[in-house]
């Protein structure tokens, strides 16, 4: 442990650096994802085949193992930021997009109906009300999707994408020397507790942006 502990201290900047790349990765993605997933589920929740079809897809994303996802972008963007980026997008959507569609769906339709009563327009009750209401699950979808992308960005480093995932692929590839082993679990820790930040920090707005009625 004291290893370890002097490890990151020497290394410290480097560490701060590979976790700023990690979390940029991590607050682009879910911004672009959540977007994309909320409008995604806006447009295609009145559709069921549509919605089955858009679902289904976003599903098949997850299925395709990531390193091979990243180097398919290889030809299109090259090496760097771009590639993991749009993979990750695309691993982000399924969580925020599905629970869109099932928070908005949710909403119970005589809420519906007494908003068109008192005169509300087909999209002044989506912005009014079935948002607000569906919001508690669209936030969760989101929430999960940050974890996700948080512990696939890893991958990243593997196409010189940067990330904590470097201090993992340099562990690995020096095992048996010195500090290798270090190196590995640095990269561990530190994207275990950044997973853990996130979270924690999705619970912080999950409770703020949510209306104390339907907490």
């Amino acid at each position: 442990m004291t290893s370890l502990f002097e490890f990151i201290t020497s290394r410290w900047d480097d560490v701060l650096a590979r976790t700023l790349e990690h979390l940029t990765y991590v607050v682009s993605v879910v911004i672009v994802a959540t977007f994309l997933g909320v409008a995604t589920g806006i447009y295609v929740r009145h559709k069921p085949a549509l919605r089955e079809v858009v679902l289904g897809i976003y599903a098949v994303f997850l299925t395709i193992p990531s390193l091979g996802l990243f180097v398919l972008f290889i030809p299109l963007v090259g090496l760097g930021f771009w590639g993991p980026f749009i993979a990750l997008t695309m691993y982000a959507l399924l969580p925020i997009t599905r629970n869109t569609v099932t928070g908005l769906i949710g909403v119970d339709t005589a809420v519906l109906e007494s908003a068109r009563g008192m005169g509300l327009s087909s999209r002044q009750r989506l912005m009014r009300v079935q948002l607000p209401l569906a919001w508690p699950v669209i936030i969760t979808g989101v929430r999960v999707s940050a974890l996700l992308t948080t512990g696939v960005a890893a991958i990243a480093t593997l196409v010189a994408g940067g990330g904590l995932g470097d201090f993992i692929k340099s562990g690995l590839s020096r095992l048996g020397t010195p500090n290798s082993l270090e190196s590995v679990w640095t990269g561990t820790i530190f994207i275990i507790l950044l997973a853990l930040t996130v979270d924690a920090i999705f619970i912080l707005i999950r409770r703020a942006t949510t209306s104390p009625g339907i907490r």
